[in-house]
C-alpha cells in the first residue's frame, strides 16, 4: 500500500490550514490519490479457485493470528473450533480447516504472501475481503478479546487487504455488539429474543447506538437515509451475492448471521422511531 499521497497531503494540509485537522484532511485526500495511482490487479480467478483459497487462507491466517504471541491458548483453540461449528462445517471440512489452522501456526507460514494471493484472486472484491477480515476479527475477539499481539496481527491483515484502520475499528465494534447480544440472549433464556408487543423493540440486547453503527448511519439521519443505509448494508452482506462472488458454501452462515444482525438493527431503529 502506497503512503506517498497521504504523507504529502498531510504536510500540505498542515501548512495550508495550520493545524492538526489540516493534516488529517490532507492525508484523507492523499489516500484517494494513492488509490487512484495504485496498480490495478489482474482479472478475478475462477469461482472454485476463489472458494478454495478463501477457505484455506481463512483458517491458516486464523492460526497465524492465534500464534502471534508465541503460543496458542486453549481459549484460542476453542474459539476456532466454535467458529467452525457455528459455520456448520462437516466433519471432513473441520478436519481440513484444522489442518490449515495448524499450517498457519508454523514458523514457516508466509502470512503476507497468503493474504496477498487470496486478495489477488478476488481482484480486490471489497465485500469478499471484508468477510475474510470479519472472520479473523471474530476469532481474535473470541480468543483473546482482540488484545495484544493478536490485534496487531489482525491490523496487519487489514493493511494487506487495503482495508483502512477506521474500517477495522468499525468491524470490531459491530462484531462486539453481535457477540455481546448473543451472550445476553444465551443468559436470558430461549424467550429473550421475543418481542413485547406491537411497536416494541426486539429484545436482543442490542443498544440503539449499536444499531446505528451497524447500519453505518448517523442517529440524526432522516428515515429515508436510514432505509438507504439498511439496503446498502444488506447488499454488502447478502449471502447470495457473496456466494456469486466466490464465497464458499461453508462461509455462508457467517453472512447469514451478519444479515440477521442488520435486520435486527433496522427493526430496533424503526420501532424506536415509530416507522
Amino acid at each position: 500500500m502506497s503512503w506517498t499521497g497521504k504523507i504529502i497531503g498531510a504536510i500540505v494540509g498542515y501548512l495550508l490550514l495550520r493545524g492538526l485537522w489540516g493534516a488529517v484532511i490532507g492525508a484523507m485526500l492523499g489516500h484517494f490519490v494513492d488509490q487512484a495511482m495504485a496498480p490495478r490487479r489482474g482479472p478475478r480467478a475462477p469461482l472454485q479457485e476463489i472458494r478454495d483459497k478463501f477457505f484455506a487462507a481463512t483458517f491458516a491466517v486464523m492460526g497465524h493470528v492465534a500464534k502471534a504471541d508465541g503460543r496458542v491458548s486453549e481459549a484460542e483453540i476453542a474459539a476456532a473450533r466454535r467458529i467452525m461449528a457455528e459455520l456448520g462445517l462437516s466433519g471432513a471440512q473441520i478436519h481440513t480447516a484444522i489442518g490449515h489452522f495448524s499450517r498457519g501456526k508454523s514458523a514457516e507460514f508466509d502470512m503476507e504472501s497468503t493474504v496477498r494471493e487470496f486478495a489477488d484472486s478476488c481482484a480486490q472484491e471489497p465485500n469478499m475481503l471484508r468477510v475474510f477480515l470479519e472472520l479473523q476479527v471474530r476469532a481474535a475477539l473470541e480468543g483473546v478479546d482482540m488484545q495484544g499481539p493478536a490485534k496487531t496481527a489482525v491490523q496487519r491483515v487489514a493493511a494487506l487487504l487495503e482495508i483502512s484502520a477506521i474500517e477495522l475499528v468499525h468491524i470490531e465494534h459491530v462484531l462486539r455488539f453481535r457477540r455481546d447480544a448473543f451472550r445476553q440472549r444465551a443468559g436470558a433464556g430461549a424467550g429473550a429474543g421475543s418481542r413485547g408487543g406491537p411497536g416494541a423493540p426486539p429484545r436482543n440486547g442490542m443498544q440503539l447506538e449499536a444499531a446505528y453503527e451497524i447500519l453505518e448511519v448517523d442517529s440524526k439521519a432522516s428515515n429515508a437515509d436510514v432505509a438507504k443505509a439498511y439496503r446498502r448494508q444488506l447488499s454488502k452482506h447478502h449471502p447470495d451475492k457473496l456466494k456469486a462472488n466466490g464465497l464458499p458454501e461453508s462461509m455462508l452462515e457467517h453472512a447469514k448471521q451478519r444479515t440477521q444482525q442488520i435486520i435486527e438493527a433496522y427493526d430496533l431503529i424503526k420501532a424506536t422511531r415509530g416507522i
